[in-house]
Formats: structure tokens, sequence, C-alpha cells
């Protein structure tokens, strides 16, 4: 039996592309989401096996790693955790439960992945490897963004901790993507002229779409990627390093 990788927000948006990704290349994949429709059609149109789970909730969590781990025969090669929010106010707008539920989500939902996922994770029997999801955001620092950088920093911190303390059995990586179309992002993308004004501040101008991050995403989850471990890498239209205007 193959040992299976767990994409949670494989619904739509980066968590699908990967999905797929996976896919054809051969790996067997398990899709966790809250939307049930979205996920059951894309798990017929991928051949995977699914759960429906919401990240806020432990049990749901924990019983999208037992399905996924008993697919795979109790063990998992790769947890990919592609979920996140977009909450864009002004930080004296923000309140307690904008942070709260940005941070639940963003931070404490991986944590609680991982921690659900670790027996399965160990029990492959090579290296495993696990995937999280920050934002260009942290590195760069953008305006109206205090709430999901703060937690989406927590994750780039996360994952230098946990590729230290889980190493060598299992490898931590992060992919810190820019603005891209996702159905997450649509109240941004969905703006002609917005999308057109942020992907002018993009050195490739353009916006990412999913299956630019995806490519990455299945080779940090494989065993090409086997000597790559603790990295936060942009994937970003060079937003994070460049600039080609004064």
């Amino acid at each position: 039996m193959q040992p299976v990788t767990l994409v949670f927000g494989g619904s739509g948006g980066i968590g699908s592309a990967t999905a797929r990704a996976l896919r054809a290349e051969g790996r067997a994949v398990h899709l966790a989401a809250r939307d049930g429709v979205r996920l059951e059609a894309l798990a017929r149109e991928i051949g995977a096996s699914f759960t429906v789970a919401d990240v806020a909730e432990g049990d749901d969590v924990r019983r999208a790693v037992e399905d996924a781990s008993a697919a795979g025969g109790g063990a998992l090669a790769g947890l990919c955790y592609a979920v996140g929010t977009i909450n864009l106010k002004p930080v004296a707008r923000l309140t307690d439960a904008d942070f709260e539920r940005d941070f639940r989500i963003n931070a404490l939902g991986a944590v609680k992945a991982v921690q659900a996922a670790l027996p399965a994770l160990k029990a492959h029997q090579g290296m495993s490897a696990v995937l999280l999801f920050s934002t260009v955001a942290v590195a760069q620092g953008f305006t109206a963004h205090a709430s999901v950088a703060m937690a989406k920093g927590a994750i780039e911190g996360l994952t230098g901790a946990l590729a230290a303390e889980l190493a060598p059995k299992i490898r931590v990586n992060c992919i810190a993507p820019s603005l891209t179309r996702t159905p997450l992002a649509a109240a941004l993308t969905g703006n002609a002229a917005m999308a057109d004004a942020i992907a002018q501040l993009h050195p490739l101008q353009r916006l990412g779409e999913p299956e630019d991050v995806a490519p990455l995403a299945a080779l940090l989850l494989s065993d090409r990627a086997g000597w790559i471990t603790g990295q936060v890498i942009g994937v970003d239209g060079g937003r994070s390093t460049l600039r080609t205007k004064g």
C-alpha cells in the first residue's frame, strides 16, 4: 500500500493545485477541507480519498489524519497545510477576534495538524515531509496586513523550530507566496483595476497562479528535496527581494 500525502486546504487554490501536481507524479493523496462539494469533485477528478474537515475543529483535524493514514496503511509520506486567511484591515480596526481567528486558522491549525500527524509521519519507512505556507507580507511588510502577517510570521518561526526538532526523520519547509489568484483572494483579484495595480508592483508584473506554486510544493514534499529542510522559500514574482523601479 502506497503511503499517502495529506493535503489540508485541498478543495481550491494552492492546495488543489498541489494535490493535482502530486497525483500527476503518481503520488497517493488524501484531501481535507471544509467545502464538501468542491472537495468531493476534486477527489473524483484526480483519484484521491478525502475527509470533510474544518481546521478550526481539533476533532476534524484528527479525523482527517486518521483517514489519511488508514488509506496509506498507517503511514503518511507527507503533510501539506495549505490553509490561510486574508483579513486586511488597518491595525486600529482589528479586533481581538480578528487576531484570534487568523492565528487559530493559520498557526494553531498547522500545529494541531502536525501534532496529529506525527505518529503516521514517523511510521513512514523513508524520510517524510511537512510543508507549511506563509506570505510575502511577513518579509516585506505591507499596510493593513498586521493580523495575517503576525499569524503567518508564527508559521515561519514554527517551520524552523519543527525542522530542528524533527530532523533527521521529518523535513519541514515553508513557501511564502505573493498574491495568487485563488478563491480566498477573489475579493482582491476579482477587481481588474486593483489586480492590475498589484501585479505591477511585482518585477514579473503579474499575479501568481496556483500552478506557479504547486511544482515547488510537490518538490518539497518529495524525496527529490531530501536535503532541504528549515527553509522559507518565496514564490512571489520577485516582490520580496527585487526593485525594478527607483
